[in-house]
């Protein structure tokens, strides 16, 4: 008799498994998928190469045949899997319960071509009861899963190598589509062009501060002469008011002039409302939920989250991870409110368990929600013992979100006072909004992030003293605000996967690689934690809507998801669906060739910024490298992390005269005898030292963030080109400490370990004992999402936020933190304003820095409220450099 052979996907699930089923099983992993379509044309076997399809993998004159190959890096493991194969007497697949997983057992049943009996397992936890369940309730292989995951990864193939050389050809090489990937980046270009619209509006309003006897109240202009006074809500996209009849728009010489009027006039309360409110708490996770919420509170990527939930999955923490189910089983039920009895105390605990049903379109309820594993959450002391930073991070995010859906709703009331103030046309009302919480409920162990800053201030506790309606007040005083209205907010990781599963499209599973791929197609680019469209995502993004509209189309997109889904059900047969998508009249192949002939790689490529009265328009193009500037013959390079909004006619025509003038000499070396030149490249402008000769390249260097390029002189761009520089040996360590200036800014480094410079220090000035000082601090943990991203501080490039904290909103540029003051609205704070509050608050003392926060809460009794650069050959004069080419000069990063 042999030994049972277990096989699963991944050696860290082969090894949690192994430790549950103990000697008497040998578990082994097929690392992932052992064959799939041929990814290149070496692996196409060479009796197929001669085919026409052959390069698609899929053989589309025969019933879409897919041609399966083993890669090479993977026939060492089928290998060995078919030795253990050979000595087992059964063999169990216990890889993932879904269409992949189903998938993969499918093809190791193709490649092993077992002799044994077959059985497969299935689990959505990795614990001892879940193995010994699935063992005592195998099943057999679901076909219409591997059908339907068939079908999808066929439907992937034939759109990403059909329509890909198309925008090869039209657009620039190396790009890709895909049948979701392409809607995610229509998604993020219709939000940028949503910008580009935007035309700002400015309105003004007043801030009040007013006294009685039980003290002081904030209140904020609503109406002037019974007329309300208009707000950013009351603004359309164009910058104008939607319905100007009906409100009171102020200018700032108005809003003067009346809050003047109204300085120490007595003022009275009109009327107060208080009202009760309940918060429930939100759902446990679905694999979307999850990638948002990490995004939101962690700042992660969804690849990231998705990664250490596959970790924690993998080693028997939490339940299976790409879920769209929001259902709890019983067993985890009673688990969470056992845990609220006993941690919270019986006041948090409802009387009937808590019963969630899943919203999205197209949800498959199959999965449980993601949850800690077992009939027993273990707890946060235990995974703060086991786990290292991301996975613990995580799995404190699923501990505390799944104990909080199942514990009693938050109470509170909400407060409104009106005030009013002044007679005749200076009669005004102010209006002051409360908040107070009389009851924690769920909220003592969680509470969800929000996408919208002005939301997530709105649900801060605001209490306002206890006022009477007819109640006589001082004025204090009133305080004049002007603001501007502000252009859609761009889509982040989280708001991205939300729209997607929201529209119905794609699968939770597949979000964060798709994602991912956008991000390095250079589809999209990060600026802070916000998605930006770069200019070929526009030339693409319209490519497809003017020619292939039905491929980039939501709901097409969505039908198309829901057939798929139809296919794993058994309820729809995947050859017709695949004839329909790629033959016949409207299938996918014949419309490309026709849209080949119909497009104009010129005008798909082309972006019109501005038509002069007199001269050439100037315009984005994409070429071969990448987006330019074109006007005549003139050609500049765009800055890559420039977003579209932001490229102004103005700074465009800037762009194209800097580079009509050529490099800017600031002086010659003294130590070399080379020129040392400003220009300006694809990543910004930088300082060169000589010029390129043969297939040497000079040095280069970014200026730091805040440098002003205009205002360079050569003593500065000396500094520059000497980064990165050797400060010194640590003699604690032994190692040499390094200043240097790098995509995130300037940083010291010793070895492994680096720290960012921090406002008010230098990287051309600090010396090895203030870098030691830097070094020597402990690394600042991620915290939570910013509400407002104000830009970067002018002093020392750092990104300023707006957060949102315990003790109300803050700014910070992640090493010093400002409180805001009372009188100051959070909405309309702009970046001047808050490096002011910064430089205010640097040099005192920090407040002492508070305790982890317990793992468990107590019960509770009562509801509470490089080296130098080398010396290079003196030429014997000293050249401008030619002029470079409109994409690819400049340095490749900013270290460089």
């Amino acid at each position: 008799m042999g030994t049972p052979l277990v096989i699963v996907e991944s050696p860290a699930k082969a090894r949690t498994i192994e430790k549950y089923l103990g000697g008497g099983y040998r578990v082994e992993a097929s690392v992932g998928h052992v064959r799939d379509l041929p990814s290149t044309a070496a692996e196409i076997p060479a009796g197929k190469k001669g085919e026409a399809w052959a390069r698609l993998g899929v053989d589309v004159e025969n019933d879409f045949k897919p041609l399966y190959v083993v890669p090479a890096e993977k026939k060492p493991q089928v290998k060995k899997l078919k030795e253990l194969l050979d000595d087992a007497d059964a063999l169990f697949l216990a890889t993932d319960e879904d269409r992949e997983g189903e998938s993969i057992s499918w093809h190791l049943l193709e490649v092993l071509k077992p002799k044994v009996p077959v059985k497969r397992l299935v689990f959505h936890e990795i614990t001892k009861e879940a193995i010994q369940k699935a063992l005592a309730t195998p099943r057999d292989l679901d076909v219409d899963l591997v059908r339907a995951q068939e079908a999808r990864r066929i439907v992937d193939r034939l759109y990403g190598y059909e329509v890909s050389p198309l925008l090869w050809k039209k657009v620039r090489p190396k790009l890709s589509a895909g049948r979701v990937q392409s809607v995610a980046v229509r998604l993020v270009v219709e939000r940028e062009r949503a910008r580009l619209a935007f035309r700002s509006a400015a309105w003004w309003d007043a801030a009040g501060r007013f006294a009685g006897a039980s003290g002081t109240v904030e209140a904020d202009l609503v109406e002037v002469a019974g007329r309300r006074v208009a707000s950013g809500r009351d603004f359309g996209a164009d910058g104008k008011l939607q319905e100007p009849g009906k409100v009171r728009l102020l200018d700032e010489a108005t809003t003067r002039a009346l809050a003047a009027a109204l300085a120490g006039a007595p003022a009275v309360v009109r009327s107060v409302d208080r009202r009760p409110v309940t918060d429930r708490p939100a759902p446990p996770f679905t694999t979307s939920t999850l990638q948002q919420e990490a995004n939101r509170k962690l700042r992660w990527t969804a690849k990231r989250a998705m990664q250490a939930a596959q970790r924690l999955y993998e080693t028997g923490w939490i339940t299976y991870m790409r879920t769209d189910s929001t259902t709890l089983s019983r067993e985890a039920v009673e688990a969470a409110r056992r845990l609220i009895g006993e941690q919270y105390g019986p006041d948090y605990l409802p009387a009937s368990p808590r019963a969630y049903k899943s919203k999205v379109k197209n949800a498959q309820e199959a999965h449980e929600a993601i949850r800690p594993a077992g009939s027993r959450f273990r707890s946060l002391d235990e995974a703060s013992r086991e786990l290292d930073g991301d996975q613990y991070r995580l799995y404190e995010l699923i501990w505390k979100r799944t104990v909080a859906c199942q514990m009693a709703d938050a109470r509170g009331f909400l407060t409104s006072v009106e005030i009013a103030v002044g007679q005749g046309e200076h009669a005004a009302a102010f209006e002051a909004h409360g908040k107070t919480i009389s009851f924690a409920g769920f909220r003592r162990a969680y509470v969800e992030g929000s996408d919208n800053p002005e939301a997530e201030l709105a649900d801060q506790e605001r209490i306002l003293p206890p006022l009477s309606q007819g109640e006589a007040l001082a004025t204090v005083a009133i305080e004049p605000r002007g603001h501007e209205t502000r252009p859609p907010a761009r889509l982040t990781e989280a708001s991205l996967v939300k729209e997607l599963e929201a529209r119905g499209i794609g699968r939770p599973s597949t979000y964060a690689s798709i994602i991912d791929t956008i991000l390095r197609r250079e589809y999209v680019f990060k600026k802070a934690n916000a998605l930006v469209p770069t200019f070929t995502a526009f030339a693409v993004t319209r490519l497809l809507e003017e020619h292939l509209d039905w491929l980039v189309d939501y709901d097409f997109t969505a039908r198309m998801e829901q057939e798929l889904d139809e296919i794993a059900l058994g309820q729809a047969d995947s050859l017709s669906y695949l004839r329909r998508f790629y033959a016949g009249e409207g299938g996918l192949h014949r419309r490309l060739g026709q849209a080949g002939d119909d497009i104009d790689p010129r005008e798909i490529c082309t972006m019109v910024l501005a038509r002069p009265d007199e001269g050439e328009p100037v315009a984005v193009r994409i070429g071969r490298f990448g987006p330019f500037l074109s006007s005549g013959e003139l050609r500049a390079d765009i800055p890559e992390d420039l977003p579209p909004d932001e490229l102004t006619p103005e700074l465009a025509q800037r762009l194209l005269q800097q580079r009509k003038d050529g490099p800017a000499e600031l002086g010659v070396d003294p130590v070399s005898g080379l020129m040392v030149y400003r220009m300006n490249g694809r990543f910004g402008p930088y300082v060169q030292l000589g010029e390129a000769e043969g297939k040497d390249k000079p040095r280069r260097a970014s200026l730091l963030p805040g440098m002003d390029a205009e205002g360079l002189d050569l003593d500065q761009a000396l500094k520059l080109l000497s980064l990165p520089r050797t400060l010194g040996v640590d003699p604690d360590t032994g190692e040499e400490v390094v200043a240097s200036n790098g995509r995130f800014g300037p940083y010291v480094k010793r070895g492994a370990v680096s720290r960012s410079i921090p406002a008010g220090a230098s990287v051309l000035d600090i010396d090895l004992a203030e870098a030691r000082a830097l070094l020597a601090k402990a690394p600042r943990r991620a915290g939570p999402e910013p509400l407002r991203q104000l830009g970067a501080d002018p002093r020392s490039g750092r990104a300023v936020v707006l957060m949102s904290g315990r003790f109300g909103p803050y700014v910070t540029d992640g090493e010093t933190n400002a409180s805001l003051p009372k009188a100051a609205d959070p909405l309309t704070l702009d970046l001047a304003q808050a490096v002011e509050l910064i430089k205010a608050r640097e040099g005192q003392p920090k407040r002492p820095a508070r305790g982890r926060a317990a793992k468990a809460p107590a019960k509770a009794k009562a509801p509470a409220k490089a080296k130098a650069p080398a010396k290079a050959k003196a030429p014997a004069k000293a050249k401008a450099p030619a002029k470079a080419k409109a994409a690819g000069d400049g340095p490749e990063s900013p270290s460089q």
